[in-house]
């Protein structure tokens, strides 16, 4: 009996990638017969990997992330949307992974976050063809406006799919991204603050009453920290390099300001020393403020073959890190997470470290 009609009997649908995956280690055991004991070892085999039919990862993404561009010579440009995907395909895991398009922003929930005039900025300067700067590093072009709110509809999509149950939890593969963009003003590369309107959204229409932002990008998410100065449901947790752009973060928080757990670490920082930091600092924090659900602002800027930043993670950090954050979501918020890009600028290294976040995410580890 082969494997596929064993898996077939015992009611469990098994294709693709998944076949290449599990079929060599269920042929360990050496069952041939289509016999109880079979079909009960490859039941058990696929519990133990939790591997259910349905997807319990979404990821978010559309095209029009990819038709926003910079310049050539701009480091946060549609490849990485490429490479990511392609290196899905190529470790095999492109197929465990339910696929969403993102929907538009609407602009009530954007207005959450921004003011008037800062979308006003966006949506009214945008050009017919070339580059309109907003400043010296943050362009818009002819798609820009388009790409930006696909970028932060999927992270409202996802809010409401993992809210409703559909998926345990969601990435949103989008671009530009978001940390960077105050209530204000949209720069750092980012136009609209895709984490923050995700949050926002899952407090003001889910009636959600305690969320947790994590963001482990190379870079402090100012326009985050801006955007929640003085909500007392949210947590923001992060580490960045300092002092390095955008110079905020390592100052004392004022009293009657949220809670932020910033931890500040200079250049050539490693895993270890990051590490440490969390256990001490960002898992107490996420312990006592108890989460419903958790936002993450998945920047892979700190990897050490980044040139962006000078940080020296690799992806067995970034794999520990996600483990951390699905600990206490599993605890307080019944898994809920929804993660979005950010930074990360070296192709190979930022393809390899979002497959890593993945697979924890997916539990495909």
């Amino acid at each position: 009996m082969s494997f596929v009609m064993a898996c077939q009997q015992s009611g469990i649908g098994v294709h693709g990638d998944t076949l290449a995956y599990t079929s060599e280690k269920v042929r360990r055991f050496k069952y041939r017969a289509p016999d109880e004991k079979f079909i009960t070892l490859v039941r058990t085999f696929f519990r133990s990997r939790r591997m259910p039919s349905a997807h319990r990862t979404a990821i978010y993404t559309h095209p029009d992330c990819t038709r926003h561009e910079m310049g050539h010579w701009h480091p946060e440009s549609p490849a990485r949307l490429q490479a990511i995907e392609d290196q899905l395909i190529a470790s095999r895991l492109a197929d465990f992974f339910e696929r969403c398009e993102a929907p538009e922003a609407a602009l009530a929930q954007i207005s959450r976050v921004h003011t008037d005039s800062a979308i006003a900025l966006l949506r009214d300067h945008i050009p017919t063809s070339g580059y309109y700067p907003l400043d010296e590093d943050t362009l818009l072009n002819p798609h820009s406006w388009r790409a930006a709110l696909r970028a932060a509809g999927a992270a409202v999509a996802a809010t409401d799919a993992v809210i409703a149950g559909k998926y345990q939890n969601a990435f949103c593969s989008v671009r530009p991204p978001g940390h960077h963009a105050t209530p204000n003003t949209p720069m750092g590369f980012c136009l609209l603050n895709n984490v923050a309107i995700a949050a926002r959204h899952a407090l003001e229409v889910h009636g959600l009453q305690r969320v947790a932002v994590i963001d482990f990008d190379v870079h402090h998410g100012n326009g985050t920290q801006a955007a929640f100065k003085v909500e007392p449901r949210v947590l923001m947790a992060s580490f960045f390099q300092h002092p390095f752009y955008p110079y905020s973060g390592a100052e004392p928080a004022s009293s009657g300001q949220a809670k932020n757990v910033n931890l500040p670490v200079p250049a050539y920082s490693g895993g270890d020393v990051v590490r440490q930091l969390i256990t001490e600092h960002w898992l107490p924090a996420l312990h006592a403020h108890a989460p419903e659900m958790i936002f993450i602002s998945a920047g892979f800027d700190a990897h050490r073959e980044d040139d962006m930043g000078q940080m020296r993670l690799v992806e067995a950090d970034y794999a520990w890190i996600t483990q951390q954050i699905m600990q206490i979501a599993q605890r307080y918020a019944k898994g809920r997470i929804v993660s979005c890009l950010e930074g990360g600028y070296n192709l190979s290294a930022l393809s390899r470290s979002v497959v890593a976040h993945l697979k924890v995410l997916a539990e495909l580890d």
